[in-house]
């Protein structure tokens, strides 16, 4: 799984910026069965966390409806000058709910 981000360059201090981001993931629901009929395994990002020098500046919860290659874009106000790394965290939820073959009972 690789990611494309896209930041400006240069950014004072204060200033607005639009973090882009497109994530090559093929967000498997669990559901489709491939060419030869096998059930193809859920594979899906159930959270996006995005940190700028180690503080979470935006999260996103994700699910099974999103489209392959999901594409996010978010507006985040520099608090420094020094700051220059983007992280990102893509979590994928272990069985339970939400997962295919779980009923919730109640």
């Amino acid at each position: 799984m690789a990611a494309r981000i896209q930041i400006p360059r240069e950014a004072r201090r204060g200033e607005v910026i639009e973090i882009r981001i497109l994530i090559q993931h093929p967000m498997e629901t669990g559901y489709r069965h491939d060419d030869v009929g096998r059930l193809i395994k859920r594979n899906v990002i159930n959270v996006l966390s995005c940190r700028y020098n180690g503080v979470e500046v935006f999260r996103a919860d994700l699910s099974s409806g999103i489209s392959a290659n999901p594409y996010v874009q978010f507006l985040y106000r520099r608090r420094s000058e020094r700051e220059s790394r983007v992280q990102l965290d893509r979590r994928r939820r272990r069985a339970g709910l939400g997962a295919p073959g779980h009923r919730r009972q109640g």
